[in-house]
C-alpha cells in the first residue's frame, strides 16, 4: 500500500528564453554548430510555466538578459531554503552575470537573508533539498569547499555525491526529490562514484532508479509537488514506476532546451520560505490534490 499523495502550492522563479542560444559549450550536451529555435523553445518553456500555474504553483518571472544566453536555467541562480538565499558562483566566465541578476532579483523582493558565496556552486543544479537533508554534487561545477558554506548558512546537514559522467554535470541532472517531506528520490545510479552510490543506498533505500535510456533523456531533471513529477516527455520508462508509487507523472516537452544541457528542473528554481509573501508558499493555502494507490 503506498502512502496518500499530496500535492502542496509551491513558489517557483522562472526566466523566459528571449536571449536561448547556444553560442559556447560548457557541457557535452552542447553543440554551438545546432541552430537554436528561439521561437520553439519560448513556447516549450512557456508551456511548463503554465502547467505549473493551471496545478496551483505560482511563477515568478525573472527578467533575461541580452548576452546571457542560459539564464533560462534559473535552478542555477540560487539555493533558497527556510527563506535564507544562498546565491550562486559559477564556475564558468560566461556564466558569471547570471548569480549577480538573481541577487538583484531577491533583494528587491525583499529577502532579507542573503549571502554572496565565497565557493563556486550553481545553485539548485548542485543542491537539492530534502526534508532531512541538503545534497550536494561536486566533481564538474562545485568546489566541495561550498559543502561547508552551505552547512553553515543555512544549518542543515549537507551530504557531499561524487558525479563521474560529464553528461551528468549538475547533480540535479542525476537525482530528483519526488516527496520532500519523505525524503523520496529517484536517481541514476551510474552517475555516481562507487563509494556515492552506495551513500545514497544507505540514506534511499527505496529511491526509484532510472535505467540508462530515461538518464539520457534527462529524465532525472525533474520537478515534484508531492504529487505530480513534471519530467521530460521522453523518459517514458519512469512514468509507470512513477504511478506505481502513487505519483501522477506529467511528460514536458523542452527538447529545444536540451540543446542547452537543461529540462524541466534545470528551468525552476523552487523559492522556499515566507519571503516578500508573493503567492502561495509550501503549505499555505487549500485544494492541494490527493492520490492514493
Amino acid at each position: 500500500m503506498h502512502p496518500l499523495r499530496r500535492a502542496t502550492p509551491r513558489r517557483y522563479l522562472m526566466c523566459p528564453p528571449v536571449h536561448f542560444d547556444v553560442t559556447y559549450a560548457i557541457n557535452p550536451w552542447m553543440d554551438p554548430a545546432k541552430p537554436v529555435d528561439v521561437p520553439l523553445a519560448l513556447a516549450q518553456w512557456e508551456d511548463l510555466r503554465d502547467r505549473y500555474r493551471s496545478l496551483g504553483h505560482s511563477v515568478e518571472e525573472l527578467t533575461p538578459r541580452p548576452g546571457l544566453p542560459d539564464m533560462v536555467f534559473a535552478a542555477n541562480g540560487a539555493t533558497v531554503v527556510d527563506g535564507r538565499v544562498l546565491g550562486a558562483r559559477f564556475a564558468y566566465r560566461e556564466r558569471e552575470p547570471e548569480a549577480a541578476a538573481h541577487l538583484e532579483w531577491f533583494r528587491a523582493r525583499g529577502f532579507a537573508q542573503i549571502r554572496e558565496p565565497a565557493h563556486i556552486n550553481e545553485g539548485e543544479g548542485d543542491f537539492v533539498v530534502t526534508g532531512s537533508y541538503l545534497l550536494a554534487g561536486r566533481g564538474f561545477r562545485a568546489s566541495p569547499l561550498s559543502h561547508g558554506e552551505a552547512q553553515e548558512f543555512f544549518g542543515r546537514p549537507v551530504i557531499g555525491l561524487d558525479l563521474v559522467d560529464p553528461r551528468y554535470y549538475h547533480l540535479d541532472t542525476a537525482l530528483a526529490v519526488l516527496d520532500d517531506t519523505a525524503d523520496e528520490v529517484m536517481y541514476y545510479p551510474p552517475a555516481f562514484s562507487p563509494g556515492s552510490r552506495e551513500v545514497l543506498r544507505r540514506l534511499f533505500p527505496d529511491a526509484l532508479t532510472a535505467e540508462d535510456e530515461d538518464a539520457a533523456a534527462l529524465g532525472l531533471n525533474a520537478v515534484s509537488d508531492g504529487l505530480h513529477v513534471l519530467l521530460p516527455q521522453e523518459a517514458t520508462g519512469l512514468f509507470d514506476p512513477l504511478r506505481e508509487r502513487g505519483f501522477v507523472p506529467v511528460g514536458v516537452d523542452l527538447g529545444e532546451l536540451l540543446k542547452g544541457g537543461g529540462s524541466v528542473k534545470c528551468c525552476t528554481q523552487e523559492l522556499r520560505g515566507p519571503a516578500g509573501s508573493q503567492g502561495p508558499g509550501r503549505g499555505e493555502g487549500g485544494g492541494g490534490a490527493r492520490a492514493g494507490i
